[in-house]
Parts: structure tokens; sequence; C-alpha cells
């Protein structure tokens, strides 16, 4: 939340320099608050976890957040009952004439599959679409920044040798950006993908900035110039325990599997994991509400 100082102080030029969110007496005086109407669309396999970790991030901000859970009409989820979707879920149709201040688009289990072959594929784009007339700012996690990508820059993906799975350091490349507010140059974050973009095309797209990359994971988190499309290809969002499961669970379908790198110590799956991105996590999406949302938003949408 903003600071209110006054317009002649000293220290406010330097808050500014280094984009802390400050405001004087008139613009505070004349404020409408709002709750934010924020969408999110699980293509999880396991969507109640999904739904957890996702509302735990975003509900540690002292903004009111409404939320819309949307599950997709051309596919049937195979993981959650059918008494949860139709309780808690919504469908494209339903909310298509409706305006929402932010969206979250999940990673999926598909990444293997070429776009065309993902049997939501073509919702998915009428989605998309929609999003940039009726979304404030929309954020795309692991397979759907992946998406995002491939619809708004066409920027494709590549298959990787081996899985990318574990917590990797990441540097902070726009120390400037608002979305990095309060990074430390140098932070962890988890991955779990079996594919990568290219890194040097999204350096090279005059549409999209690259905000933060690793020298083992690559790209990490990409912004539209107008800070509308956020694609992240991690997951800031994973428990403590969940890589851990996802291994196990990879072990048991017999993948030719690695354990995930950086994430137990020692690199011994036998030991308790530690969490070394978590605050991180929380930082990053409060930034995302406060700066690209809740500033950017409309207080009536026409």
């Amino acid at each position: 939340m903003p600071i209110n100082i006054p317009k002649l102080l000293p220290a406010r030029s330097i808050l500014e320099e280094e984009n802390i969110f400050i405001m004087d007496n008139d613009r505070a005086e004349h404020q409408d608050i709002r709750p934010l109407n924020i969408l999110i669309l699980n293509l999880m396999p396991e969507k109640e976890k999904a739904e957890a970790q996702f509302l735990r991030l975003l509900g540690n901000t002292p903004l009111q957040v409404n939320i819309t859970f949307l599950k997709t009409a051309t596919y049937v989820p195979k993981h959650t009952s059918r008494l949860h979707l139709e309780q808690f879920y919504t469908t494209f149709e339903d909310i298509r004439d409706k305006k929402f201040d932010g969206m979250i688009i999940t990673g999926a289990p598909v990444e293997l599959l070429k776009f065309e072959q993902v049997q939501y594929w073509e919702e998915l784009k009428q989605i998309l679409d929609w999003t940039k007339r009726n979304v404030t700012s929309t954020l795309h996690i692991c397979w759907g920044a992946q998406a995002a990508l491939y619809h708004h820059f066409n920027i494709g993906k590549e298959e990787l040798p081996k899985k990318c799975s574990g917590v990797y350091s990441h540097q902070v490349l726009d120390r400037h950006e608002k979305l990095l507010q309060g990074f430390d140059d140098i932070f962890f974050a988890p991955h779990s993908r079996y594919t990568d973009v290219p890194e040097s095309e999204i350096s090279g797209h005059p549409g999209l900035k690259l905000l933060a990359a690793s020298g083992e994971a690559g790209a990490f988190i990409i912004s539209s110039a107008d800070g509308k499309q956020i694609m992240v290809t991690g997951h800031l969002e994973y428990e403590t325990d969940t890589l851990a499961e996802e291994y196990a669970r990879d072990r048991e379908k017999g993948l030719d599997i690695h354990v995930p790198q950086y994430y137990f110590p020692g690199d011994n799956p036998v030991k308790p994991p530690v969490n070394r991105w978590r605050s991180h996590a929380h930082l990053f999406f409060s930034n995302w509400l406060n700066y690209y949302v809740y500033q950017q938003t409309p207080y009536e949408w026409r």
C-alpha cells in the first residue's frame, strides 16, 4: 500500500527514484477503493491444491480480493470431482461479458504436446484474446506462460534434454521494474517443466521485457511492454513439499527422472526440503496486485 507524505519532503525524490509507491494528501483524499475481482483459470490436475497455493498468496495483502474460478468447457478434468467443479467453478460463456481487474492462468501438464494438439487450445485462444479487452493484467504461470508467449508474441517452446526440476537462483535484470520491487539481486524459485522458451527471442522482442532469468533455468519473469501480460515460467506458488510430491509421483510411474536440483539438502531425497522462495513469492504477488492491478484498474469498468 502507498505511503502518504508531503509533496516537498526531501526524501520524496529518493523514494520516487527507488520506485517506492507514494502519494500526497490530495490524491489520498480522492481515492476510491473497492474490492479487486480476480479470475483464476485453473488448468492444474489437482485443482484443490492449486487453489490453496494461489489463495494463500493473494490473501496476504491489505487489499480485499474477490475470486472467481474458471474451468474449461471443452475438457473435463479427471482428478477433480464433478461436484467440486459444479459448486466452485464457472465457464467462459458465463463470464465473457464481465470485466476483471486481474486474472491468473495456471500451468498444465500438457507441455510436451504441440499447442494445437491440446484439447482445449481453441477455447484458451478465445480466453487469451478476451483478456486483452476485459482484464487489467493477466498473470500466466509455467505452461500458461508458454501459451501466452506463443499466442500473443509468436514465440514457441523447445523440448529440453531432461526435465527442468529444482530450485534455481535467478538474477533481477531490471531493478526499476515495480513487479520486482523489494527483490534481492539474487533470489530462488522452483521450476518443473520439460520445455523452455528461447531467451534470445524474448530479449529481442520489442513488445517484451525480460525482468529476471536464471543461468540454469533460463528466462523466468517476462512482461509485456504495457504490463498487461505477465509470464512466469516457474512456480513461485509451490509449497515446500510440491516438488518432492512430483518427484515421488514420477518415480512411481517409472519415469527416468532425476532428483530435483538444489532442493533437498545435499540432493538427498530422504531429507526434508527447505523452502528458499516463500518470501519472494509473497512479494511478487503483492507487487502484481498492487502495481499492475490495483493501481491500474478503473474504479468503474465502462
